[in-house]
Parts: structure tokens; sequence; C-alpha cells
């Protein structure tokens, strides 16, 4: 972090690191909201256990932002604990959303950084922001990422074909519209060993996971479906005759097969 101190004139340089990751994560969970004679806010809200995250936002921003907590009931969970950062400034936002966030709801419009940007930063931010990484019922290693952005599903399947060189086809899902990206095996491994390196920003918990995977490793409390070994272990064609599909809790998994890209779109393995 001490070769990227943030300043007015560097604020969300996009080649940096840490700015690049930021940006990934805003455009997935952050909201724009604006009012009247040039007011706004940049709000973003999430669970309380990952607060240290929006510290590290507020330290990289040169501007006047603020940190709340709040508890209320949820339509996930009766009791939700949570940290909201929130950054008014009509310079930090206008240079955001001349960035690519847009100002209201942004889930499907959303793109990439037309400007040079640190692309493995910029893509662990949405992760984050909208990813999960871990292991399947199965004990299959897996990244996924959920979005309604054409865009954003296209440059991760390019980004990760460039890594991987897994295959996608791209397709809403029917029940919500939204996109499944979805890696597993050596091809999750891999590429979470790229994304997820060490030293760098990212939520704690998922760090912790990306570093399961590359060491092959299962955290306690698994369970016998969940394979641990002292190495990465190698998903064979022959070790897989076997064994079910992967799939992963609240999303539609394709079984595996190598496809070409369709229609344009580059999202199963």
């Amino acid at each position: 972090m001490a070769n990227c101190e943030p300043s007015v004139h560097r604020f969300m340089d996009l080649r940096v690191p840490e700015y690049a990751y930021m940006f990934g994560f805003l455009q997935a969970d952050g909201h724009l909201s604006q009012q009247s004679r040039q007011r706004g806010r940049l709000t973003v809200e999430i669970s309380a256990r990952d607060i240290d995250l929006l510290r590290t936002f507020q330290k990289l921003t040169p501007y006047n932002s603020s940190i709340t907590e709040r508890t209320r009931s949820t339509n996930f969970a009766e009791t939700a604990h949570s940290a909201i950062w929130s950054l008014c400034s009509l310079e930090a936002r206008t240079k955001l959303n001349e960035l690519g966030l847009p100002y209201g709801h942004k889930s499907k419009t959303i793109t990439p950084p037309g400007i040079e940007f640190s692309h493995r930063d910029y893509l662990r931010g949405v992760v984050d922001a909208d990813g999960s990484v871990g292991y399947t019922s199965q004990g299959f290693p897996f990244l996924s990422l959920a979005t309604k952005s054409t865009a954003i599903a296209v440059f991760a399947c390019s980004y990760a074909r460039e890594i991987t060189g897994a295959e996608r086809t791209l397709k809403r899902n029917a029940r919500d519209g939204i996109y499944n990206v979805m890696y597993t095996k050596e091809n999750a491994q891999q590429l979470t060993a790229h994304v997820y390196y060490p030293g760098c920003l990212s939520l704690e918990r998922k760090q912790i996971a990306a570093d399961s995977l590359a060491h092959g490793s299962v955290p306690q409390g698994w369970g016998a479906g969940h394979r641990a070994s002292n190495g990465p272990p190698k998903w064979t064609e022959s070790s897989l005759l076997h064994q079910p599909s992967p799939t992963r809790q609240r999303s539609s998994a394709t079984p595996p097969a190598r496809v070409k890209t369709v229609g344009g779109s580059c999202c199963t393995e």
C-alpha cells in the first residue's frame, strides 16, 4: 500500500491495484445518488464483519467520508448488522461517474473502464462484491460471479480465458436474468491464485478461501464430502468418471462441457 498513498491528483488512478480493486467493488456494490444543486452521495453497505474494507476505502480517498453501522431486519435475516461508507464530495463523485459508475440503478449498465486499468485487481473487486470463492458440495474448488451486466460478464470470461484457456458461453438464467459465470476444479484454482495474489487488497474471508483453494486444503468443519490434500488436487478426467456434476447453492450450474462462443458472448465448463 505504501506505493499508492492517495492524493487528489491520483485518486482513482486505475493503474494502481488498490484503486482498480476499489472501483470494481464500487461498481458492483456501491450506489451513486444525486439531488438538486449538485448534491449527492456515494454509499456502500456491506456486512459489518467486513468493515475493515470500508476503512481501507476511506484511507484511499482524499475527501471527507464517514462510516456508520446499523442493525435491521431484512429478507435474509431477522437481525442484519451492516456497515455503511458514505462519500458526498462532488469532485469524487464526478470522477467515479466519469470512470463508469452510473447514478441510480446500474446493475445492467456498468461496464469495465474505458481507460488503462489493472485487470486482475478490477476483476477481484467485482468478484468480492458479487461473486463467490470456495468448494462445491462435491468438494470441487470453484470461483463464480453473478452479474446482470453483459459487459462485465464478457470481460470476466475473456480475462479468465487468457489465464486458464477455458471457454465460456454466456446466457442469462430464466429466473432473474442473471449471468452465472462459474469456474471449477483446476481452472478455479489457477484463476483464483492469479486474481487473489499474496498481499492484494481483498475481503479477508474471501482471501482465506482463495488461499485454501490454491493450496488444495479444505477448511475445518466442511464435512467428509470435501477433499483435503497436501497439495492442489488434480481433477483428471478419469478421477471424475463417477463424480456428479458440481453444483453450488442459490445458482443453476450447467454440467461440464467445452463450448464455443455464441452470439458474441463468451459460462459453462
